[in-house]
Order: structure tokens, then C-alpha cells, then sequence
């Protein structure tokens, strides 16, 4: 039998509601399979330990996760830590170090969910974004001078290598070709970044001369936020830096319905390193043990580790379960209208996966 072992790290807010959640569906999906068991070890990493210890994570935190087949992740945040705090202390100082540079985010409409966007329907929006993980504006170069001076002085210094752009291109190509309508966008901002962005536009175009049956163009970030709301049809896979899709994925989500139901999949695709999978909604401590944390995104996010870790019929499983329970109102949350509860949704759909008829 197939075992993999999970590093699964709740982290903040409503990280370890969706965390537990998808858990206790991931068990039923092993034990539904039979052909793979699950080793889970859970680490209270986060912004509670870093109110203990001072950090985010222990010192040979990277040490630890390495041996790992996939790390199932829920959130990082809390009001009383600053962001940059939490951000680089936990979440970055993971994806950076284990190389996980292809950052994946699939966004579609699913069964029972309305899109906000008038008259779009299932199947008009079917979307993945591949953001690149590791460099661009989230490299993390850059520093302050003049603390608390007039002349102050802060620097954050975007980066694109030729290795960066090229491999996260490439990646972004090979999935446009998996997909049937094979339609690449690239996105830039090359007009008013004459450096960095430049060099990414060349690099997509040099790739893409690799690609002849996959048919690609380029867009300009603020162009196509308008493209994305105004012709949803015109779109299938994108690939775009570590902001600009940063920002483009969350209104993505937020097109598809709600950010409560969009994964993540944080990929080191050469699997030097584990890969880490996450829902896109951060720690909403605004809702905290309210009991209503939409538990989608990260179902559909194990769907994806599933699926990285060569279970296929074991995640397309949970995704028919998931489209099961999105199709019914009853069992929506409220943020996308309705008045279920995580619990509700949690047993709705492993009820769903114990069953014969899925």
C-alpha cells in the first residue's frame, strides 16, 4: 500500500477550522480508495507560537517539513502580529526556500454557485492562473534608510532572472497545452516597467516558439482585470508575476463566487522539495469559531495534493463530492449567501464520499 506523509500546519484564524475539515475528508478518501494510506503530523506553527517563541516556526522548521511527501496549510495572519511578520516568518519562508515557484490557482464556477457577474454560467468561467512563486516583487530585496527621519528612505526591489521567468514560462505553456482550448495570456506591465518586465515579455515569446500548438497573448495587468470581468469566455490558462497575479487570483475567486471556495497549489514541480497546498483566503479572524468558515477552498485544495501525489481517482472522488455540495443552496455558507455552517458542509460532503453513488 502507497503511504504519503502530510505535514499538515493549521496556522491562524480559521486556518485550523478548514484544516481539520479537510482532514477528516482526506481520511475517507484513503480509506474509500484503498489503494494509499495518509500519515498526517500537525505542527502549531504560526502566530500563537511566535507570541511564545519569537518566531513563526522553529529554527529547523525547513529540516523538518523536507521529509515530507506535501504539506497541507491553512492560514497566516493575526491582528496583533504585523503582516510582513507572519508572512515571512511562516508561509514565504517555506514556498521560498523549498523552490515552490510554480504558485497554481484554478478557478471555475462551480454547481449551485452564482457568479456575480451578470448572465456568466457555469462553463463560461473556467480559468487556471499560474503565478510565479519565487522572485518578481516578492523577492524580498530592498531595505530602509533614515528610520524616523524626513528623508527617510524604503526600497523594495522587484526581481526577474532569466531562470525565473523562463521556468515558470515554460510551466505555464506546458499547462496551457494540457488544457483543451491550449490559450495561454501573459500578462505584464512592460509599458511602465522597462526593465524587469521587458525582459519577462521577451522570455515568453522566446518560449513560446517551443509551443506552436498552443495559442497565447499578452495583456497589460490593468487591461486585464477589465478582460476578466468583461469577457470571462476569452480567458483559459494565465501566467503572471508574483503580484500582478497575486491580485488577479483573488478577483478570480471573487468572480467564481466567493475567495472561500479557491486552492492554491504552491508546486516545486522537480519535487526536489515537498509541495504545500493551501485555500486562498487567509486567516479571516473576523469570523473566528463562528463555526461558518467556508471549508471549500480547502477541500479543493486537497484535491490537488491528491492529485500531485498520483491519487487521481482518489481526487476526483472528493472534487465530485465538493460539486456535490456546492449544488445544493442548503449547504452554502454565508459568504456565499447561505446559512450553512462548516460542520454542515464538512458532513454533507463526506457523507458524500462514503457513498456508492458518487
Amino acid at each position: 500500500m502507497r503511504t504519503h506523509k502530510i505535514a499538515a500546519i493549521p496556522g491562524d484564524g480559521i486556518g485550523t477550522e478548514v484544516i481539520a475539515a479537510g482532514l477528516e475528508a482526506l481520511a475517507i478518501c484513503a480509506r474509500r480508495d484503498g489503494g494509499f494510506r495518509l500519515e498526517v503530523e500537525n505542527f502549531d506553527w504560526g502566530s500563537d507560537y511566535y507570541k511564545t517563541y519569537g518566531v513563526m516556526m522553529p529554527a529547523d522548521g525547513l529540516a523538518t517539513l523536507k521529509h515530507f511527501d506535501a504539506i497541507y496549510f491553512g492560514a497566516v495572519g493575526a491582528p496583533d502580529v504585523p503582516d510582513h511578520v507572519t508572512l515571512w516568518g511562516l508561509r514565504l519562508a517555506i514556498c521560498q526556500p523549498f523552490d515552490q515557484y510554480a504558485n497554481v490557482r484554478p478557478t471555475r464556477i462551480l454547481p449551485g454557485i452564482v457568479s456575480p457577474l451578470r448572465g456568466v454560467e457555469q462553463g463560461d468561467l473556467d480559468w487556471v492562473i499560474v503565478r510565479e512563486n519565487s522572485e518578481g516583487e516578492y523577492a524580498g530585496q530592498g531595505g530602509r534608510s533614515h528610520r524616523g527621519l524626513p528623508e527617510e528612505v524604503a526600497t523594495e526591489v522587484s526581481i526577474f532572472t532569466r531562470t525565473g521567468v523562463a521556468r515558470i514560462m515554460r510551466f505555464a505553456f506546458d499547462l496551457a497545452r494540457s488544457r483543451p482550448r491550449r490559450l495561454l495570456t501573459v500578462v505584464t506591465k512592460s509599458n511602465a516597467q522597462r526593465h524587469g518586465m521587458v525582459l519577462w515579455d521577451e522570455i515568453a515569446a522566446e518560449v513560446a516558439k517551443d509551443y506552436p500548438d498552443v495559442t497565447w497573448d499578452k495583456m497589460l495587468v490593468d487591461a486585464m482585470t477589465m478582460r476578466m470581468v468583461l469577457k470571462p469566455g476569452s480567458i483559459d490558462t494565465v501566467v503572471a508575476t508574483n503580484l500582478h497575479a497575486d491580485v488577479l487570483s483573488d478577483l478570480a475567486a471573487a468572480l467564481a463566487g466567493s475567495l472561500g471556495i479557491a486552492p492554491t497549489a504552491n508546486l516545486n514541480p522537480e519535487r526536489t522539495f515537498p509541495s504545500m497546498f493551501e485555500p486562498i483566503h487567509g486567516s479571516a479572524f473576523d469570523i473566528v469559531g463562528k463555526g461558518i468558515a467556508n471549508p471549500v477552498g480547502t477541500f479543493w485544495s486537497a484535491v490537488m495534493m491528491l492529485d500531485h501525489l498520483g491519487e487521481a481517482a482518489a481526487a476526483a472522488r472528493l472534487m465530485r463530492a465538493i460539486e456535490r455540495v456546492t449544488a445544493d443552496p442548503s449547504l452554502h455558507t454565508p459568504d456565499l449567501g447561505g446559512q450553512a455552517t462548516t460542520r454542515q458542509v464538512t458532513d454533507a460532503l463526506c457523507a458524500a464520499l462514503e457513498g456508492d453513488n458518487l
